[in-house]
C-alpha cells in the first residue's frame, strides 16, 4: 500500500482504502459489532413480546395459580418460549445476535490483552461461557423442560457478575481511543448500568417467592416486570461497546505472494 484516501460513508462508518495495485479495499468501523448485537438482541425480545400480545394474550399471562385479570403482563420465559409464531421468531432473530455476540467477545480480547492480559482472557472465556448458557435457556424452553430451563437462566446470571465486573475493570485500557475522556465516561455509564442489574435481581425473587410459595395474586405480573428489566440492562450495558468499537476498524487485506514471504 502506498497510499490512502480516506472516504467516509453518510453514517461515516465504511473507509476506502486504495491499494498499490490499482484495486480498493472498504474498510467497516468495529461500531456495527455491537450495533448488531442491540439490534438483533433488541429485536427477537420486543419481536417475541408484541406477538405473544396480539396472538395469545391471555394464554402467555396465565400461570399456575391466576390468570387475567389478576395477571396481566407476561414474563419472558412465557413470552420466548411458549407459543408459535412468537418462539420461532424470537430463536431466529436470536441467531442473528450469535455472530456479533462471538465478536464482541474476540475484539474485546485483542483490544485489552496487551493492557490486561490475565484479565482479557479471563473474560473472553467467561463471556464464551455466558454465551453458551445464553443459548440453553433460550433453545430449551420451560416448556421444554423446566429444570434445565432454569438451570441454565441462573448459570447466566451467575456469569453475569464476574462478566460485568471484568468489563467494567478493563473498557478503558482499550488499545485504541479516540478519546481518554470517553472511555473513562464509558465506564461510569457502565458501572450504572451494572448496579441497575443486579438492584433488579432482589425484588424479582421477592415477588417470585410471592407467587410461587404464597400465592398472591398479581405478584408473578410484577415479578415480569423485573425480569423484563434484566433484559433491558442486559442489552443496554453491551450496546456501551459503541464507543470502544467506534474505534477499530475492520478489513479484510490481500495475502502476500510467494515470492513477496521471502
Amino acid at each position: 500500500m502506498v497510499g490512502s484516501q480516506r472516504r467516509d460513508s453518510p453514517a461515516g462508518l465504511v473507509r476506502e482504502v486504495h491499494l498499490a495495485a490499482g484495486g480498493s479495499l472498504n474498510k467497516v468501523s468495529g461500531w456495527w459489532i455491537p450495533f448488531l448485537h442491540t439490534v438483533f438482541a433488541s429485536a427477537a425480545f420486543l419481536g417475541a413480546l408484541v406477538i405473544g400480545w396480539k396472538l395469545h394474550y391471555y394464554k402467555i399471562v396465565k400461570n399456575e395459580h391466576y390468570g387475567y385479570p389478576h395477571e396481566w403482563f407476561p414474563s419472558v420465559s412465557a413470552t420466548i418460549g411458549d407459543r408459535y409464531p412468537g418462539r420461532n421468531v424470537f430463536q431466529i432473530l436470536i441467531a442473528l445476535t450469535a455472530p456479533p455476540r462471538l465478536l464482541l467477545h474476540i475484539f474485546w480480547y485483542v483490544l485489552t490483552v496487551r493492557a490486561a492480559p490475565k484479565r482479557a482472557k479471563a473474560l473472553f472465556w467467561i463471556g464464551f461461557l455466558r454465551t453458551w448458557t445464553c443459548a440453553g435457556w433460550v433453545y430449551v424452553t420451560s416448556g421444554d423442560d423446566h429444570d434445565v430451563h432454569d438451570v441454565m437462566m441462573i448459570a447466566y446470571m451467575l456469569l453475569t457478575i464476574p462478566y460485568m465486573t471484568l468489563l467494567i475493570n478493563i473498557s478503558d485500557k482499550s488499545l485504541f481511543a479516540h478519546s481518554a475522556h470517553k472511555l473513562a465516561l464509558n465506564r461510569q455509564r457502565r458501572k450504572w448500568v451494572c448496579m441497575l442489574f443486579f438492584g433488579a435481581i432482589p425484588p424479582m425473587i421477592y415477588f417470585f417467592l410471592n407467587h410461587k410459595v404464597y400465592k398472591i395474586a398479581g405478584a408473578y405480573t410484577t415479578y415480569a416486570f423485573f425480569e423484563w428489566a434484566l433484559i433491558v440492562f442486559d442489552v443496554m450495558f453491551d450496546s456501551l461497546a459503541m464507543v470502544e468499537f467506534k474505534a477499530l476498524d475492520l478489513s479484510i487485506l490481500p495475502a502476500k505472494s510467494d515470492e513477496q514471504r521471502d
